[in-house]
């Protein structure tokens, strides 16, 4: 079996690996080396105009600097970063509740998990704009009284009256679509827990709340690792949902962050400030993954 097994490894593993090197990492580092220039998509454009040399064009940390000093860019990174932390945090309660429950539920539990990852398997602009015409039309006729399709926009009433309230109505589709997904890993957790554990605590008078923070939440440490992982990433790499909602507004206080790197690209043509744009985003939600990663790992050493 050894010997099958270092026979088949590489020739099962290159194809993949030939794919990841050529659609991924390749253009990753060719990327971070266009942050550093003049890039325009087709020419790059150097101190004394167009120029088809890329180390003519070389600008060293200038589109860094500009970066920063886009209001756009500062806006959507903070919109970004308030959006995730509250992400982060709604994903998790919900997809915890609904783990809990189907996990509790003795039949048609496969009825269930299917219903709650159902809204996973939609695409970003199909859910946006489902989301777009029950914004705009039901939430309008509950709060204002009105008949669907009318001119008074949920949304547009929303922004015009307090931008960050925009954030809301994301986080709920956010939340709607990645719940069930995080579900399904919480309910796998969950199933590896053994039930001797909370037969024990029953037994020495533990209660509910009690085998909850000393048995379940402790358990799953694992599985918070996982999705607190997958929904940083998710949250950051949000794009199509947030184009429906705001019809690709161009305000920055609108945008997320995957959004201004397209706007950049849109407005301006300047796809080495766009590139630099990228790369600092990368660099935050790798420095923020790995620092959970770490804390959450060492929770689950301190478990053992």
């Amino acid at each position: 079996m050894s010997k099958l097994y270092k026979k088949w490894f590489f020739p099962f593993v290159l194809p993949a690996f030939a794919v990841f090197l050529i659609v991924v990492l390749i253009p990753f580092i060719i990327g971070i080396f266009y942050s550093f220039t003049g890039w325009r998509g087709s020419f790059f454009m150097g101190p004394n105009g167009r120029t088809t040399n890329p180390f003519e064009a070389f600008l060293g940390l200038k589109n860094y600097i500009a970066s920063f000093k886009q209001e756009s860019f500062r806006s959507a990174f903070l919109f970004s970063v308030k959006f995730t932390v509250l992400a982060v945090i709604a994903v998790n309660v919900v997809a915890l509740a609904q783990a809990l429950l189907v996990n509790a539920i003795g039949k048609a539990v496969g009825i269930f998990r299917a219903t709650f990852f159902l809204p996973n398997l939609l695409g970003g602009l199909s859910l946006g704009f489902i989301w777009l015409f029950i914004f705009n039309n039901i939430f309008t006729k509950v709060l204002f009284g009105k008949e669907g399709l009318i001119p008074i926009k949920f949304l547009t009433y929303m922004t015009d009256k307090d931008p960050n309230k925009l954030m809301f109505a994301i986080l709920i589709m956010a939340v709607w679509q990645m719940s069930g997904y995080m579900m399904v890993i919480y309910t796998t957790g969950l199933a590896n827990i053994s039930d001797d554990y909370y037969e024990a605590a029953s037994i020495d008078g533990a209660n509910a709340f009690q085998k909850s923070f000393k048995i379940t939440i402790p358990m799953l440490m694992p599985s918070f690792t996982i999705v607190f992982f997958l929904v940083l990433s998710r949250c950051f790499m949000l794009l199509d949902q947030n184009i429906a909602l705001t019809n690709n507004a161009p305000q920055g206080y609108r945008m997320l962050a995957a959004q201004v790197l397209k706007v950049t690209n849109d407005t301006n043509g300047n796809y080495g400030i766009a590139q630099a744009e990228a790369v600092i985003f990368f660099l935050v939600v790798a420095a923020i993954s790995i620092t959970q990663t770490v804390i959450l790992k060492g929770k689950e050493v301190e478990m053992q």
